[in-house]
């Protein structure tokens, strides 16, 4: 068995290591990797793993840590009824060559992994899906599957949430980080509601591109927000930059309706810049609270459904922009977390890291 493990306490600092093969007991199954996308939404994962308990997903030796990834695995052996080995599954998955899970509540659409360790943990994580039964896999877009369609069911659920809260149409909606794969989805949703009027803050260097993707009203760096219209507005926050924030809340104070956090993009900046803030304290926004919510309001399956309807447009629209980079094996995945944690991939770009 390989992991790629990273040092906890210190991002940059990450190994590749060897272990025996997992031993495999009555009710459990073998998945093997496959393949997975590596986006900023992973170092989100990683900055935040001791405080939102990402870590302990896939549990690694002291100090290190398994960074979560989105993708597919195949079940290579199977002590668990209703888990037939070769059946290829789309979910949570550890940069690891192998996972062992418990599999409960089996049918032909996948399962959800009962393993003791993740009984604690979000419910929204737990789930594998089998490919032939699931309404968002389409064999020509697993790529972006891998890559999106875990920031696009974040995405869903902001737009959801301000929509729900009558924030999306009361004013401008800042969203910081606007190059980001999880703004560029969020912006696309909120972008077919009427009435909504969507600004893009990013930096001078993703100006251009933020800008040419056409879905944001206006396009402002972030040295210029103090040439904003001072008037209702919401930010939702991806980038986690204290300095931004600070600027947002200090030029717009009691005007600013709502402070959403969402993501670290700028995850070296998040604690400066947030203390004593005017307007509205910050608020953070955890996407499995919100499944909570929509799976009582429209059941698991209703919820499912509508992101999928959703989904299907933006997965073609994506055409238009994303380029994705691809590797194979362990180093290939070493570069390429090195390569989004320090800020060196360009928005268009995104990587599929191959290992078997």
């Amino acid at each position: 068995m390989t992991d790629f493990l990273v040092k906890r306490d210190e991002l940059r600092e990450c190994r590749i290591a060897e272990s025996a093969p997992p031993d495999l007991e009555a009710g459990q199954a073998l998945l093997r990797v496959k393949t997975f996308g590596l986006t900023a939404n992973n170092v989100t994962y990683a900055v935040m793993g001791e405080a939102m308990s990402y870590w302990d997903f896939f549990p690694a030796e002291e100090g290190w840590g398994r960074v979560p990834m989105w993708g597919f695995a195949e079940v290579e052996r199977s002590e668990a009824a209703g888990v037939e080995p070769g059946a290829r599954l789309y979910g949570y998955l550890p940069p690891s060559s192998h996972l062992v899970v418990t599999p409960v509540d089996a049918d032909a659409s996948g399962f959800v992994d009962g393993s003791p360790h993740r009984s604690a943990l979000p419910s929204a994580y737990h789930r594998y899906l089998v490919t032939g039964s699931d309404s968002f896999y389409r064999p020509d877009t697993e790529a972006i599957q891998m890559l999106l369609r875990p920031l696009f069911f974040t995405s869903f659920l902001i737009d959801d949430q301000l929509d729900d809260e009558g924030l999306a149409t009361r004013g401008p909606v800042l969203i910081s980080s606007a190059s980001s794969k999880t703004a560029i989805a969020a912006a696309f949703l909120l972008g077919q509601r009427e009435g909504v009027e969507l600004v893009g803050l990013t930096s001078a260097r993703s100006a251009e591109f933020v800008e040419g993707l056409g879905i944001y009203g206006s396009t402002v760096t972030y040295d210029a927000v103090e040439s904003l219209q001072r008037r209702p507005s919401t930010f939702v926050d991806i980038a986690g930059d204290g300095a931004v924030r600070h600027a947002v809340h200090s030029h717009y104070g009691d005007e600013l309706l709502c402070s959403l956090t969402v993501g670290v993009t700028h995850w070296e900046e998040l604690g400066s810049g947030g203390d004593d803030l005017p307007g509205p304290a910050p608020t953070f926004f955890f996407a499995p609270d919100r499944v909570v919510k929509r799976s009582q309001d429209w059941g698991r399956a209703g919820l499912e459904q509508r992101v999928a309807d959703a989904w299907h447009p933006f997965c073609e629209w994506t055409g238009g922009w994303l380029q994705t980079i691809e590797g194979e094996g362990f180093e290939a995945v070493k570069s390429a977390y090195l390569g989004v944690l320090e800020g060196r991939v360009e928005p268009k770009n995104a990587h599929v890291l191959t290992l078997t």
